[in-house]
C-alpha cells in the first residue's frame, strides 16, 4: 500500500461520466497515475463497450477490459431527479469530472459545468467531444472512423486506397490531450484554488496530429499523398521485403544512418554515389534507391538480415510484427509491461497491457490497483463511503432501479 500512496495522483477523485473509448482511456491512465475513479454507468446496460465482443473474458468483453482498470463503477439512473442528485452529491466531493455527451446534452440534467461550478468551485470539468462544445458540427455525434477521414488521416494513410489506422488512435490521442490539460488544471489549480472547464474534441485532436503534414500544406501548399510505410520527406525510411515473404522496416533518417545502411547490406558505394549522398537527393531520386534497395533484401530472409543489422547496433530497424511477435519480442517482455490482475467476483484472471510510463521507486504492477470492474460492482460500497447513505436508503434506491 506504500507504494501506492506514492503514486502521482493519490488522493485526486475523479467522477467519470464517459463511455466508449477517448473517455474511458483519459479517466483510466488518471486512475493509473493514483486517482480514484468513479466510473458511472447506466443501470442494466452500462458502457457500450462492455458487449462490444467477441472476444470476452467470461462475460466481459476484452475491449471493455482494455480501457477500464483502476476504476469503481456505480451505477445510476441519471434521468431520474434522485439520480442526478446522487451525481450532484459525488461532483460536490470530486476534483474532476470527465463527460463525452454531445453538447447540451447534460443540461436536462443540471450537469453542465455552470451547474457543477456553483456548488463546487475547485471542480475540474473536462469535456470531450467530437467536433467541439460550439460551431456548425457541435451537435454531431463524433467517432474516431469519422474524424479520421474528416480530419485528413485516412487521406495520408494506406498506399493507393484510404485505410484507417488500425486502432482508434484520434480516440486514444484525445484521451492522452485530455490527461495533460487535466494534470495542467490540477497544477493551477493548486495556484488560484480554483477550478476550470476543459474542452477537448476529436477533430481538433486530429488536426494537431497532422503535425508538419499541416504545415507543410499551410505553408507550402504541398497537398498529402500516400506513401504507405514510406516517408515524404526521408529516403529511405520504409518497409523492404526478405527473400522470404517477410518484411522489414529500415530508417535511415540522415546522412551518417544511411552510410551505415549501406555498408550493413554490402553496397558501400552508394553511399558515395552523387544520387544519393544527401536526404535531398534521396529524396528527389527516391525511385532509383528503393529500386535497388528492394533487390537487395530481396536477397536474404529477414533472419539474416536481423542478425546483420543487430551487429552494427547503429541504425534503426526491426521487423513488421504480429501480435504474437510483439508478446514474445525480448523487449517487450523485458519491460515487464503485460500485467495480470484478477476480479475477487470471477474465475478468470485478466492480462492487461499496462501503463506506458515509470516512475522512479514505483513497480509497475503496483500501479494496478482494481480489475476492470462489474457493471455497479461498487455501487452499494461509494454510497456509503462517500456519501454516508444508509442500508435503507440503498435498499429503496434498489427497489425503484435508480441504482444497481
Amino acid at each position: 500500500m506504500a507504494a501506492v500512496n506514492r503514486l502521482p495522483l493519490h488522493g485526486v477523485k475523479v467522477l467519470d461520466l464517459t463511455r466508449v473509448l477517448a473517455g474511458p482511456f483519459a479517466s483510466m491512465v488518471l486512475a493509473d497515475y493514483g486517482a480514484d475513479v468513479i466510473k458511472v454507468e447506466k443501470p442494466g446496460q452500462g458502457d457500450d463497450t462492455r458487449t462490444w465482443g467477441p472476444p470476452y473474458v467470461e462475460d466481459q468483453s476484452a475491449y471493455f477490459l482494455s480501457i477500464n482498470r483502476n476504476k469503481r463503477s456505480i451505477a445510476v439512473d441519471m434521468s431520474r431527479q434522485q439520480g442526478q442528485t446522487i451525481i450532484h452529491e459525488l461532483a460536490k466531493k470530486s476534483d474532476v469530472l470527465i463527460e463525452n455527451y454531445l453538447p447540451g446534452q447534460l443540461k436536462k440534467f443540471g450537469l453542465e459545468y455552470k451547474d457543477l461550478c456553483a456548488i463546487n468551485d475547485r471542480l475540474i470539468y473536462c469535456s470531450i467531444t467530437g467536433y467541439g462544445n460550439r460551431g456548425p458540427y457541435s451537435k454531431r455525434p463524433g467517432y474516431d472512423l469519422i474524424i479520421q477521414a474528416l480530419g485528413g488521416m485516412m487521406s495520408i494513410t494506406g498506399s493507393s486506397e484510404p485505410v484507417k489506422v488500425g486502432v482508434a488512435v484520434i480516440d486514444l490521442a484525445t484521451g492522452l490531450s485530455s490527461v495533460g490539460a487535466i494534470t495542467a488544471a490540477l497544477y493551477q489549480r493548486e495556484k488560484n484554488g480554483k477550478g476550470t472547464k476543459i474542452e477537448c474534441s476529436l477533430l481538433e485532436t486530429q488536426l494537431a496530429l497532422l503535425s508538419h503534414i499541416a504545415a507543410n500544406y499551410l505553408n507550402a501548399g504541398w497537398e498529402a499523398k500516400r506513401h504507405g510505410t514510406a516517408h515524404p520527406s526521408i529516403v529511405p525510411y520504409q518497409a523492404f521485403t526478405c527473400q522470404d515473404g517477410e518484411r522489414i522496416i529500415v530508417g535511415a533518417a540522415n546522412d551518417q544512418f544511411f552510410k551505415e545502411l549501406c555498408s550493413i547490406i554490402d553496397m558501400p558505394e552508394l553511399a558515395t554515389n552523387d544520387l544519393f549522398k544527401s536526404n535531398k537527393l534521396r529524396v528527389t531520386n527516391r525511385t532509383q534507391l528503393i529500386s535497388i534497395l528492394s533487390k537487395r533484401f530481396l536477397e536474404k530472409p529477414l533472419a539474416d538480415w536481423n542478425v546483420l543489422f543487430e551487429k552494427s547496433n547503429k541504425i534503426p530497424f526491426g521487423p513488421i510484427n504480429d501480435m504474437k511477435g510483439v508478446f514474445s519480442n525480448e523487449q517487450v517482455m523485458f519491460s515487464k509491461q503485460v500485467l495480470e490482475i484478477k476480479n475477487p467476483n470471477r474465475t478468470k484472471s485478466v492480462r492487461l497491457v499496462g501503463p506506458s510510463v515509470n516512475f522512479e521507486n514505483i513497480e509497475k504492477s503496483s500501479m494496478l490497483r482494481y480489475s476492470p470492474p462489474l457493471l455497479g460492482e461498487h455501487t452499494r460500497s461509494i454510497l456509503q463511503t462517500e456519501l454516508n447513505y444508509t442500508d435503507e436508503q440503498l435498499d429503496k434506491l434498489l427497489r425503484e432501479k435508480i441504482i444497481q
